[in-house]
């Protein structure tokens, strides 16, 4: 940490107004939550559980541990993401954060990603290069900050802590200005199998089977692994509607495989201030537009799947702004994977030929194959990849 700090910078917001300044140098982190005037009453009835299950476990001694995220950004802001969350008595400040090569935690069963406490509203300081912040976490206890700093391109290390002694590191990847080409992908059923939109299965899957169980996209490994070659230093970002609690095993699920490394930006699955369930889409749209305007001299291939809206999502955004995306490619669910996923075929046929049709409208590649290796070859057919 650093031992002098210069002037607090005003955080900036990601989506709203709603981190304003408290107490002078203090800042909220953004909340996913879009503005409300009252909130849910489904919000309301959580807030009062967290509450009051943060209480009893304060005075049985637990304390806050905080669980980093990669972060990103460019030299000049940076993007923070954190969970503050509940642990037992004496257990030391990285416990919410075991190394990536720890397969061990791949061992269990899925509700247990699921039985955390969340931490809300509480205090973080944030030490990054040279200077330090104070926010506060939001109502789910995700620390989601931008931050302006001074750091040159790289991997970078940002230190959070909420007292003395409590402290852990967060990566930040900072993007290379002179890159040009940036990679989002969508992870449910385009580098994981997991049938997400189907409500039983995804609740096996997330909640009953062994985390060691899920399974690899034939292909897309190598894929990604290729794209790294082509194109040095690009970055690549994983956009998914899963949630923060399943952070620590998509990680070491992406590390086993070999994908490339790089931040993944996940949603809360509780109420919001608007909704019983935060909006998917909305997630998306907002991470995606997020990064188009972080990084204005990116072009993005997005990658995605025909089960879970992306060709409707990567339809509209290429419609929108032409001149953030570089092409789309699409792995088709099999007759089987969209049978198991939806109860049918036809519709998600009528919206991938949907947007496809706003993708080439907008005079951008579509390409689309059964896995990574028919994408690949597609790339390699359209010029996208040398």
């Amino acid at each position: 940490m650093t031992s002098e700090s210069p002037p607090r910078r005003r955080l900036r917001p990601l989506v709203s107004r709603a981190g304003r300044r408290a107490g002078g140098d203090e800042h909220r982190a953004v909340s996913s939550d879009l503005p409300s005037a009252r909130p849910h009453w489904a919000a309301r009835i959580e807030d009062v559980k967290n509450r009051l299950v943060a209480s009893g476990l304060r005075a049985v001694g637990w304390d806050v541990r905080l669980q980093p995220y990669t972060g990103y950004g460019t030299p000049s802001r940076v993007r923070v993401l954190a969970k503050a969350l509940y642990a037992p008595p004496r257990t030391p400040a990285d416990h919410h954060d075991q190394p990536v090569h720890d397969m061990r935690t791949m061992a269990v069963r899925g509700f247990r990603s699921f039985a955390s406490q969340c931490a809300p509203r509480e205090r973080v300081r944030i030490d990054v290069g040279e200077r330090s912040f104070t926010v506060r976490a939001d109502r789910a206890g995700i620390i989601d900050a931008m931050l302006d700093v001074e750091l040159t391109p790289g991997r970078h290390e940002a230190v959070l802590s909420t007292h003395a002694g409590n402290a852990i590191t967060a990566d930040v990847l900072v993007f290379d200005p002179a890159q040009r080409l940036g990679l989002v992908s969508d992870i449910d059923d385009t580098v994981v199998i997991t049938w997400l939109p189907r409500p039983l299965l995804a609740f096996w899957n997330a909640f009953v089977l062994q985390q060691s169980s899920r399974k690899v996209v034939p292909g897309m490994p190598a894929l990604y692994q290729e794209i790294a070659r082509a194109r040095p230093g690009i970055p690549f970002l994983y956009l998914s509607t899963g949630a923060w609690n399943v952070y620590p095993v998509l990680r070491r699920f992406l590390f086993k495989n070999g994908y490339p490394d790089g931040p993944m930006l996940l949603t809360d699955w509780g109420p919001t201030n608007t909704g019983f369930f935060r909006s998917g889409m909305q997630h998306k749209l907002r991470s995606l537009d997020l990064l188009r305007t972080t990084f204005p001299e990116l072009r993005w291939l997005l990658v995605g799947d025909d089960g879970q809206h992306d060709p409707e999502f990567y339809g509209g955004f290429s419609r929108e702004h032409p001149e953030a995306v570089e092409a789309v490619a699409i792995r088709q669910l099999s007759n089987a994977e969209q049978v198991l996923s939806h109860g049918a075929r036809h519709a998600e046929a009528d919206e991938r030929a949907a947007g496809r049709t706003a993708v080439e409208g907008a005079g951008i590649p579509w390409m689309e194959a059964p896995d990574g290796h028919g994408l690949l070859r597609e790339m390699r057919a359209r010029r996208v990849l040398p």
